[in-house]
């Protein structure tokens, strides 16, 4: 007997959702391929269920664009209460340590500098980080001890955007790998008053910011209306250069084949991507001049 076909259908694009506190990036992701009955989607870049904000979807040949996203700069406004540090280092986990220490505006704003750059920051027991083949946080439910080594992270910038006694409200601009939570444990530990995490917004995603977003809320009240908030599949591509070829081309590069590419304005080395008629056709490294395709897509030109 044959398994009965699937009816859902090819959906090709973006989705910048802003997702809801209390949701999980994998259930928001189920969520909105119910709304488009679409085949294939995927998001770019795991946001904790505490926070909420810019989430990033890509549906069918958007997918292929997920890592240019993931590697792009991201933002935070999340907010530190003093006084108590938690295994989670957020505030669903067990308090570990507590002071009765409060720290002023003025010593905040000091040892912020010491976190811009490139530093060494060990990730939260409770991570999406692999241990022998287990996600951290599986380990750190089940009662085991997670050790994770400190790794290099780069912070472009971390300012403070208000304070009082009890808590500071501060914003990140960081690369990939940055673990919000590990700047508010660490800055509780150079203050002498532990901290945690109790609420974090994610404000950017490479080239998506607040202005892109939309609220799940009201994709699911839009329903079939809602493709009209879908932005295109090059828009995960914002930048990363792009080419443009004609349509023998786009064939050849569709056929796996490199391309020696015309023109001034064409890179000679890097990355970049081939479009013809306004359409991505592939993605590669340019040496010498030639695209080497790594990645061709299957959209119609």
């Amino acid at each position: 007997m044959n398994a009965p076909r699937s009816k859902r259908v090819e959906v090709n694009g973006w989705v910048i959702l802003d997702k809801p506190v209390g949701m999980t990036s994998t259930h928001a992701v189920s969520r909105l391929k119910r709304i488009f009955n679409a085949k294939k989607a995927g998001h770019a870049g795991t946001l904790d269920p505490l926070a909420s904000g810019i989430l990033p979807v890509a549906f069918g040949e958007a997918t292929k664009t997920v890592p240019f996203v993931q590697d792009g700069e991201k933002a935070y406004r999340f907010t530190v209460k003093w006084g108590a540090e938690t295994d989670s280092d957020d505030a669903d986990g067990a308090i570990t340590r507590t002071s009765a220490e409060r720290p002023g505006i003025d010593r905040i704003a000091d040892l912020l500098p010491r976190f811009v750059g490139t530093i060494m920051q060990t990730p939260p027991a409770y991570s999406a980080i692999k241990v022998d083949g287990e996600r951290a946080y599986d380990l750190a439910r089940d009662g085991e001890e997670v050790n994770l080594a400190p790794r290099p992270v780069t912070i472009h910038a971390l300012d403070l955007v208000h304070a009082d006694e009890e808590q500071a409200v501060l914003e990140a601009h960081c690369g990939k790998g940055t673990y919000v939570r590990a700047i508010a444990r660490d800055l509780g530990r150079l203050l002498g008053c532990y901290g945690h995490v109790t609420a974090l917004r994610r404000t950017r995603v490479g080239p998506f910011t607040e202005d892109d977003a939309v609220p799940l809320g009201e994709l699911e009240a839009e329903g079939a209306d809602a493709f009209a908030e879908m932005l295109s599949v090059e828009a995960g591509l914002t930048d990363v250069p792009c080419v443009v070829v004609d349509r023998d081309g786009a064939a050849r590069l569709r056929r796996g084949q490199s391309l020696i590419l015309r023109g001034r304005d064409a890179p000679s080395e890097g990355f970049a991507y081939a479009s013809c008629g306004g359409v991505p056709v592939a993605f590669g490294s340019v040496q010498g001049g030639e695209l080497a395709p790594s990645r061709v897509f299957n959209l119609p030109f």
